[in-house]
């Protein structure tokens, strides 16, 4: 009888631990699924820049287990121009976001590997990070507010 309490003991015990791939995720944010950008600050050179996309540009961000994309455009219909879209893969530790941009209309953008953080609250997620791309002279901190998409 006592063998038969430890031994159920022991299961249960075993059943409530979780992998250490579980454990990691379970620490990570979880950032799967849509992201609609609310507005995004760039700041280069001392200068800071404030775009708003809800009303003439809309942004989604999209994530998977390993991949990110994200697609912008114009509101207005004639302009399709403004049309710009991305990806690629991310890791993420905790907080620690870093993406790798695989796919982007600019080469020189191509291959280049960025670190943000990111912060979750509620349904808002904030990134912030630096966007340095020399063969572009692009050298600037960045900061995006997004909501998730129901």
């Amino acid at each position: 009888m006592k063998l038969n309490y430890l031994t159920g003991f022991a299961l249960l015990s075993l059943a409530a631990c979780n992998s250490p791939a579980e454990k990691k995720k379970d620490q990570s944010l979880d950032i799967q699924g849509t992201w609609q950008l609310v507005s995004a600050t760039t700041t280069q050179k001392g200068k800071s820049e404030v775009t708003d996309y809800t009303g003439k540009l809309k942004m989604i961000k999209m994530f998977n287990d390993t991949h990110f994309a994200f697609l912008k455009h114009s509101t207005n219909p004639k302009d399709t121009a403004d049309f710009d879209a991305g990806g690629g893969t991310f890791k993420l530790d905790k907080d620690n976001y870093t993406e790798h941009l695989e796919y982007y209309k600019n080469k020189n953008w191509e291959g280049n590997t960025f670190n943000f953080k990111l912060n979750i609250k509620g349904d808002t997620l904030i990134q912030q990070g630096v966007e340095k791309v020399e063969g572009e002279g692009v050298d600037r901190v960045i900061t995006e507010k997004y909501i998730k998409v129901k």
